[in-house]
């Protein structure tokens, strides 16, 4: 598992400067982000199964820290909308009956994300806001990792798939230029299938409970 610690002097330092002017409708803010994603990818059914899986198999993805983009324009002075760019990439391996074992090798994702933000605060103040909306994982270039191909698998998909988002976080102003410390949470849901193909037959297919958290800390600059 990989982990991110993010230092708390940013925090320290913005606390101690004077704030910055509130955002007002038509205002467009982008963060530049570290990010910390880490997803669940628990099997919660097993649709076909001609590999054999023992009984009690069952699975997890691994975290993966990557940097993200994020933009956000206020609709009002309270309601903004924000969307997230980034790409993750992470390895699914068995648990269970099937401990340590290999299934999914480098699936890369795209979490397509637009969220309605509302925001409290006072001007020149602390602003922690809260937000909702749709998602699509778009899932790219995944592979069968080494334990599904030694079981006879020779390629993998896992489907690109619909879900939701819930969103908390706070912007911390540094100056009154528009400079900010950023911290956000987000917990998604989302319920994707993924399939094993020997050649062009399929010999597994699993829908799986993804639900990622993705912990994000940077700098925001809104003009």
């Amino acid at each position: 598992m990989k982990k991110q610690y993010f230092s708390l002097f940013p925090l320290a330092v913005a606390l101690a400067i004077p704030g910055q002017a509130a955002a007002k409708a038509g205002d467009v803010q982008v963060k530049l982000l570290g990010t910390l994603v880490a997803p669940d990818g628990k099997i919660q059914d097993v649709k076909t199964d001609r590999l054999g899986l023992p009984a009690g198999t069952q699975t997890k993805a691994d975290d993966n820290v990557v940097p993200t983009l994020a933009v956000e324009y206020y609709v009002t002075d309270k309601l903004s909308l924000e969307t997230i760019a980034g790409v993750t990439q992470h390895d699914v391996d068995g648990r269970g009956a099937l401990a340590g074992a290999g299934l999914v090798s480098d699936a890369r994702i795209v979490p397509a994300t637009l969220t309605v933000k509302y925001h409290f605060g006072k001007e020149g103040g602390v602003q922690p806001y809260i937000g909702v909306g749709p998602s699509y994982f778009i899932f790219i270039d995944e592979k069968p990792g080494a334990t599904a191909v030694a079981l006879g698998a020779t390629r993998q998909k896992i489907d690109d798939k619909f879900g939701a988002a819930l969103q908390a976080g706070v912007d911390v102003p540094v100056n009154d230029k528009g400079l900010a410390v950023t911290f956000d949470a987000k917990r998604y849901f989302l319920r994707p299938t993924a399939r094993w193909f020997a050649g062009t037959t399929e010999v597994l297919r699993t829908k799986h409970k993804l639900d990622p958290w993705v912990i994000s800390a940077g700098v925001a600059f809104r003009f």
